[in-house]
């Protein structure tokens, strides 16, 4: 079975493999395909659990806080209709999209087709729907707002006087936040593409290209007519990737400093008007002695952003060098950037599911600050530029260079 790497674009052949094992690629290093802790089924369980579990979790209240004899009760749709009332469309609408809208979609998608894989179902839709469900991966964010709505308690339970109780939608929401790390950790990609439509074997020596969704090679002839197995466009590069992704860290890094600097979010208890921003609720995390909560929080919120601008820049200005050096190494920092950038969207969501929650006629109240909007904006950046950046032509350009 030969596919192509999706890091480097060199071809591989990979034999069936065992049981707790894996494929490397020989040049970048770049997992080819693991076989430790996957199953299709145990996916699919989860998937479905994950699926189920989102109903309740979007329609039940999570939380209810009692404060100076006072109960307030909130849901993910309150947090967002709650902040799109106070005109923060943009933390609102993406919290709905990435929150609401996709988790929905993707296990949606995701459920139909390993149902159909695992009892053997074959549909003409069945790589469309799979490329779909693997595109709004990284988008779907259910296990972050559940991290978020970690910081939040904390906060929360903080509050002199409050009594804090979590409800039934809130037990299904951390529910359906662990299956979908479960799900994402079972899955079998290669396994499944590998059941849709298998591996072409080519006659050696002529061009050939990979699919950028399902890695299946094709004649370099092929170039722009729709993958058979998953329908994307055959492409052998992402068009204009180099100058898309450059036009996108840089807007990133515009927003970047007003994101740290600017309130977070504004709060007033009994009558004490408190802005947040990241590094003091950081500091507070510490100070309360919750340092690995607090350590997390800056890893995703600050280190992250910060590093995944940088990286991808230097991604870019290799390109540009047509730069030998340090190829395999650069692939991996940007492979490991791209994952890790979903989670900076922590800080945002811990004000959709707070605001809600601290309304109690004028002795405490809590609202969206304009940091969080060139947060929300600098983290979407920078996963659309990981998204439009193509890691071959690193390895295109250092070959361009070498004699």
């Amino acid at each position: 079975m030969t596919i192509a790497c999706p890091d480097c674009g060199t071809l591989e052949h990979i034999p069936p493999l065992p049981p707790r094992s894996k494929a490397v690629c020989l040049r970048c290093q770049g997992d080819l395909e693991k076989t430790s802790g996957r199953s299709i089924t145990a996916a699919l369980a989860c998937a479905l659990g994950t699926l189920l579990l989102l109903f309740p979790s979007n329609i039940l209240p999570l939380l209810r806080v009692n404060v100076f004899g006072m109960q307030a009760e909130t849901s993910i749709a309150d947090g967002i209709s709650a902040l799109w009332d106070h005109d923060w469309v943009v933390i609102a609408g993406a919290s709905a999209v990435l929150v609401i809208g996709l988790p929905f979609i993707r296990f949606g998608l995701l459920s139909a087709v390993l149902w159909a894989v695992r009892f053997g179902y074959r549909p003409s839709w069945l790589g469309r729907a799979f490329r779909w469900a693997m595109a709004i991966d990284l988008w779907s964010m259910t296990d972050v707002f559940l991290l978020a709505s970690f910081v939040g308690y904390y906060r929360l339970i903080n509050l002199n006087q409050a009594d804090v109780s979590v409800l039934r939608g809130g037990w299904c929401f951390m529910a359906a936040g662990f299956l979908t790390m479960l799900s994402r950790a079972a899955l079998d990609q290669r396994t499944v593409w590998r059941a849709i439509g298998p591996e072409v074997e080519l006659p050696p020596g002529i061009a050939v290209i990979s699919c950028t969704m399902c890695d299946l090679v094709q004649p370099a002839t092929h170039e722009g007519r729709p993958c058979p197995r998953c329908g994307a466009k055959l492409r052998a590069r992402k068009l204009d990737a180099v100058a898309r992704t450059a036009a996108l860290v840089g807007a990133a890094f515009v927003f970047f400093l007003p994101a740290n600097i600017l309130p977070m979010n504004v709060s007033n208890h009994l009558g004490t008007r408190t802005s947040y921003t990241i590094f003091t609720g950081v500091r507070d995390l510490f100070q309360s002695g919750i340092w690995p909560l607090g350590a997390i929080i800056f890893c995703t919120s600050i280190l992250i952003p910060l590093v995944k601008i940088i990286a991808i820049g230097w991604c870019i200005l290799s390109i540009r060098m047509r730069s030998t050096r340090h190829l395999a190494a650069k692939t991996k920092i940007f492979r490991l950037v791209a994952e890790l950038g979903r989670w900076s969207k922590t800080d945002p969501f811990t004000i959709v599911f707070f605001v809600p929650l601290v309304k109690f006629d004028g002795l405490a109240s809590d609202n969206a600050g304009w940091g969080a909007t060139a947060f929300m904006l600098m983290s979407l950046l920078t996963m659309a530029a990981s998204n439009t950046f193509d890691p071959r032509q690193m390895w295109d350009a250092a070959m361009l260079r070498r004699p």
